[in-house]
């Protein structure tokens, strides 16, 4: 199993962590937010604390509650704009982020996901360059699902694949558009839909993706109205996804941030929906750089964040798949 955080990115650092809070700094602007899995005791100060950070996030009333769970305010403790932007740099993998302050306690982005990006920025790559070489006039497909603010949509199309970007919700959509834009990149497919009537509608066309990212909320709505529940239509996604994905020249990454969800179990619902019965397991956190026909390739782990003192936030859970 991989355990993953970001690394050597300039533009983002989680400074301390603790009873129930993260302190966080984007760019040159530090925030205080609430964080559930910070069990332990912060190692700064609350002085320390209130000095370093810009503003910190007040939980509401309906905080907690089904439909408001991160809902409340922003207390200003210095000077700071409600949006600014923020670099992501790796390899050959290089992007703009737009951040604001929103009631939800997000800021358009999670952090967390960086070896995420740089998988799919990889694998993308890797398909780019193997299409190119065999003459292929088409570029690779990646179709990335509950795409939020389209970071990992940048991720695919900094490597030149055919990017599709598909959320529920259209102000996102429309801030994941400014998000390409401010990159200096272009020719994204925006779709606001459902992402399982999608999906399914894609198995009835017979249309086929060489990469597919899949970042499901716990809970959510489509655009009309359409109810989303983790639990119960995960596997039912996943099982008509198989039937989008390339039987070869593809990858595939599904992350989870359910807190009852493990990275075995997301393995486990992969390799059913699939139907593997052999595979290799994936132990490069890029992804391997060929793959052999009739390959198949796992593997699994956590995505944490750590903080300068060596404290450790498991925020999410991972599966990816390559062949």
């Amino acid at each position: 199993m991989l355990l993953q955080s970001p690394q050597n990115w300039k533009d983002y650092e989680l400074i301390d962590s603790g009873n129930f809070e993260k302190l966080e700094r984007f760019g040159q602007f530090v925030l205080a937010r609430p964080e559930p899995k910070a069990l332990w005791d912060k190692s700064l100060s609350a002085g320390e604390w209130d000095r370093m950070a810009h503003t910190r996030f007040v939980t509401g009333a309906g905080f907690g509650k089904s439909g408001k769970e991160d809902s409340g305010t922003w207390k200003m403790l210095k000077k700071m704009p409600d949006q600014w932007y923020i670099k992501y740099g790796a390899k050959d993998l290089d992007f703009k982020l737009r951040l604001g302050l929103t009631s939800f306690k997000h800021v358009g982005v999670f952090p967390e996901q960086a070896p995420n990006w740089n998988f799919i920025h990889s694998q993308s790559s890797r398909l780019v360059k193997k299409f190119k070489e065999s003459g292929k006039q088409e570029l690779p497909k990646v179709l990335n699902l509950f795409a939020y603010t389209g970071a990992a949509s940048l991720a695919a199309r900094c490597a030149g694949a055919d990017t599709t970007h598909l959320d529920s919700v259209r102000q996102v959509v429309t801030w994941a558009k400014g998000n390409m834009e401010s990159s200096g990149l272009d020719n994204i497919r925006w779709v606001v839909e459902d992402a399982l009537k999608f999906v399914k509608r894609e198995v009835k066309r017979g249309k086929q993706y060489n990469g597919l990212i899949l970042d499901p909320p716990a809970y959510g709505h489509g655009p009309d109205g359409e109810k989303w529940k983790l639990d119960e239509l995960l596997f039912e996604l996943l099982q008509n996804c198989a039937k989008i994905v390339a039987p070869e020249d593809a990858f595939m990454v599904l992350n989870l941030y359910s807190n009852g969800y493990s990275a075995l179990l997301a393995d486990t619902a992969v390799r059913t929906a699939f139907g593997f019965k052999e595979v290799k397991v994936m132990d490069d956190p890029l992804g391997p750089k060929s793959v052999a026909p009739g390959e198949t390739h796992l593997g699994f782990g956590e995505l944490v964040l750590r903080d300068k003192f060596g404290k450790a936030i498991p925020l999410s859970v991972f599966s990816r798949l390559v062949r």
